[in-house]
């Protein structure tokens, strides 16, 4: 008899009337949130603009929600294409069903287009979110606690995860995979935080560090579960996929590191080129000459410039004419007063 253990929640789902408040879908929004706040603080943080984590964001999340799905859907596609299953239920994602692996591929696609519309480097822009992806998977998970799946193999530790007997469920206590995912993130999101002050990753090298430390943990962790899935030699697929990421990132960081050293020192250009100092006072007064022609047809402005011009050579004109004057009366004046 188990004395204690975690239990699960009755139901995913709570019913407002006609609308359904599910589990899931909070945990991904609140993640979502969680991702897009922190990053915001690190972009601030690392000289960009407040405002611009969120607005690419925008692009991120829906393509990495796709990804997500779509990674699912392919890699366990017996669940929606084989006889007697219903190929609808692919596009029920509030049922979960994410790959992680899909949603970072896809969802660096939708980053990649928001950088490019806003002129800002995607390392850098990864780097800023590293950590704050990691919370969010970290909250996630949780997600799975509400839809009880994603547990692992039967234990009597006391911290074990009590499932109840559903669909394609087994009543019984089994190892609580997400929680050890969701605190593994939070070590990742910590380890990222920490080796990016202590130092100053950049060109993406953040990002890679937080896949790295992923990866390590997903393995394991992987390895414990119980849930239906493909194996290649022996290993599920994503503990292959997990080993070859993990391997991708380690060799990222380390070419990176001699090609690219140090870090960006300019993450949003728009930023680096615009300026809260004042102009000097020729310059400005040049501006406002410039800004005043500009703002005059250039015909109309010929025309001043003749009429100006034709002025000052009356007023010269005349003025020399009194000099002339004045020299003839000085002449006259001397030469009389040599005959006295």
């Amino acid at each position: 008899m188990d004395l204690a253990y975690i239990p699960s929640p009755s139901t995913g789902v709570i019913n407002l009337g006609p609308i359904p408040l599910r589990g899931y879908a909070f945990c991904i929004i609140i993640g979502v949130f969680v991702a897009v706040w922190l990053g915001n603080k690190r972009w601030i943080a690392r000289g960009g603009t407040a405002g611009t984590v969120a607005d690419i964001a925008v692009w991120a999340v829906p393509f990495g929600l796709v990804g997500g799905r779509l990674y699912h859907v392919i890699t366990d596609y017996q669940l929606y294409f084989s006889e007697g299953e219903n190929w609808v239920d692919a596009f029920k994602i509030w049922e979960g069903g994410l790959g992680i692996w899909g949603a970072i591929a896809l969802g660096a696609v939708g980053a990649w287009i928001g950088c490019r519309r806003r002129g800002i480097p995607l390392p850098a822009y990864a780097d800023a979110i590293a950590p704050g992806i990691a919370l969010a998977q970290a909250i996630g998970r949780w997600g799975n606690w509400f839809n009880q799946e994603l547990y692992g193999k039967p234990t009597d530790l006391p911290w074990g995860l009590k499932i109840s007997a559903g669909a394609n469920r087994v009543e019984g206590v089994y190892h609580p995979t997400f929680l050890y995912e969701s605190l593994w993130c939070v070590g990742v999101a910590l380890l990222v935080i920490w080796a990016d002050r202590r130092f100053k990753l950049g060109h993406g090298r953040a990002f890679a560090l937080y896949v790295a430390a992923y990866c390590a943990g997903r393995g394991w962790i992987e390895y414990m579960r119980v849930d239906e899935a493909h194996h290649i030699l022996g290993l599920r697929l994503n503990v292959w996929t997990a080993i070859i990421v993990f391997l991708l990132a380690v060799t990222y960081i380390v070419i990176s590191a001699k090609v690219r050293p140090g870090r960006e020192e300019i993450v949003e250009p728009k930023k680096a080129n615009g300026s809260d100092e004042k102009p000097a006072e020729g310059a400005e007064s040049d501006a406002d000459g410039e800004a005043v022609e500009d703002a005059v047809p250039s015909d109309k402005v010929s025309v001043v410039k003749d009429e100006k011009d034709e002025h000052e050579a009356e007023v010269e004109d005349a003025a020399k004419a009194e000099a002339g004057a004045k020299d003839k009366d000085g002449a006259g004046n001397g030469a009389g007063a040599g005959g006295r």
